[in-house]
């Protein structure tokens, strides 16, 4: 492709300059491996953005959308419905935990998570209590980046340029180096402790301004921090002692990566509301699903007068295309067991934290950390060059033939749930190649 191609693309999240002048083209894929405009094939251990989590060109699911753009290629959703987007919602909340039995449709994570802020603040409205405007984050959290998602999230570049619009504390990050350092599953140490801090930042603003605390049950694109024991549970507490909405953002989580279909079935804890999005079409259609809880649709639908209750939504909520992914990617899922492949004991994803943990040791790694199959190395920083080392990580597995996710001073490994022993075995290979070339 002739380089002057590029210039219309202003493409998001990437240094364009850089890329444009060193394109990293993408033109294929199928099951684990990406093809490149060179022709090369590339092991994808990143599902993507973290939403491929069936692996790359599965037939059924691109047959089912062919087949339902020839059917019905688009339906409103304001005061109109389409038979397959009540379909999905049941099959979905038959799926998920507890309660959560009611999906309202959007089109990404950053979509999703403005929705449950939104439901958080219409919940408390419709009960009298107006004045919980409040939200808790937690440091290094992300939320995707509407002005919603970077107020409550957690990484300072996504707020910096435009501010933090919504009143917002946050938490601070669960990692700690000096006692959880190369944790294989859950750390051990100081879940409950961290967790309390939330008991803090209730007194300092009061219970009766607090809407809802929003995590992720693993921090994702602020590093890959599965939860010390015990601390989401108490998070669940605290909240439950003081009526505060606990929201978790499982768009990451969700879909199998912790070896259920939700992690918070995962980790025995539920939330009043849930988002999700990216391993709900397997990436391949736009779309994001908020669950709430009962009580939650009860508070602002059924309670609520007459006309709209809850005045929001998306042009492209519900669209036909992407129900029809969603409902084929829940087969592939199911018929191949994608779901458990994750679970503790699987003969996967004890592999491939084997695998991972087997480069503890090597000049540079300060830290690896997993849960069933997502994990993360970190590395010593660069003197003066603080976050570079992800980067040049990143770029040397890529000239070696692997995708990964570089987060500053680490790497991000989220691969899809159809990988095999020798997909573990090329990874570890090239990442101790590419460790040795940084750092000797």
């Amino acid at each position: 492709m002739n380089h002057q191609n590029l210039a219309a693309h202003w493409m998001p999240f990437t240094p364009n300059k850089g890329f444009k002048a060193q394109p990293r083209m993408l033109t294929g894929a199928k099951g684990m491996y990406w093809t490149t405009d060179d022709r090369r094939q590339v092991l994808d251990m990143t599902a993507g953005l973290w939403c491929c989590n069936a692996g790359h060109g599965h037939p059924h699911i691109a047959e089912a959308i062919a087949k339902q753009a020839r059917t019905l290629d688009y339906a409103p959703c304001f005061g109109f419905g389409h038979p397959l987007s009540f379909e999905l919602s049941e099959r979905l909340a038959a799926l998920a935990p507890g309660n959560l039995n009611k999906v309202f449709y959007t089109n990404s994570g950053s979509e999703s998570v403005e929705t449950a802020l939104k439901m958080a603040l219409a919940y408390h409205h419709a009960r009298g209590q107006a004045g919980r405007q409040l939200f808790i984050g937690r440091e290094r959290g992300y939320h995707g980046v509407n002005f919603g998602g970077i107020a409550v999230g957690g990484i300072t570049n996504n707020y910096k340029a435009f501010g933090q619009w919504l009143p917002t504390d946050h938490l601070s990050h669960t990692q700690d180096l000096a006692h959880n350092a190369f944790s294989c599953g859950l750390p051990l140490h100081c879940g409950v402790e961290k967790a309390n801090e939330l008991e803090r930042l209730i007194k300092l603003h009061d219970a009766s301004r607090i809407a809802a605390v929003i995590i992720e049950p693993i921090s994702g694109a602020g590093g890959v921090l599965p939860p010390p024991v015990g601390y989401l549970k108490r998070i669940r507490e605290i909240c439950d002692q003081h009526d505060i909405l606990l929201i978790f953002d499982e768009v990451i989580c969700g879909f199998g990566r912790t070896g259920n279909v939700f992690a918070s079935q995962t980790f025995e804890v539920l939330p009043d509301i849930m988002t999700t999005a990216k391993g709900l079409t397997n990436g391949t259609a736009p779309m994001g699903a908020v669950f709430a809880g009962d009580h939650v649709y009860d508070a602002v639908v059924n309670e609520g007068g007459a006309g709209v209750e809850f005045f929001h939504g998306y042009t492209y909520s519900a669209h036909p295309l992407a129900c029809a992914a969603a409902m084929a990617t829940l087969d592939v899922y199911e018929q191949g067991g994608l779901f458990r492949r994750g679970e503790a004991g699987c003969d996967i994803a004890a592999y491939f934290e084997q695998g991972l943990h087997s480069l503890k040791g090597l000049p540079g790694v300060i830290d690896i950390r997993n849960y069933s199959l997502i994990a993360a190395v970190e590395f010593e920083p660069i003197a003066g060059k603080p976050g570079a080392t992800g980067a040049q990580i990143q770029g040397s597995a890529w000239d070696q033939g692997m995708m990964l996710r570089s987060l500053g001073d680490a790497i991000a490994m989220s691969p899809p749930l159809i990988i095999e022993k020798h997909h573990v075995d090329q990874t570890v290979g090239i990442l101790e190649k590419s460790i040795r070339q940084l750092f000797g």
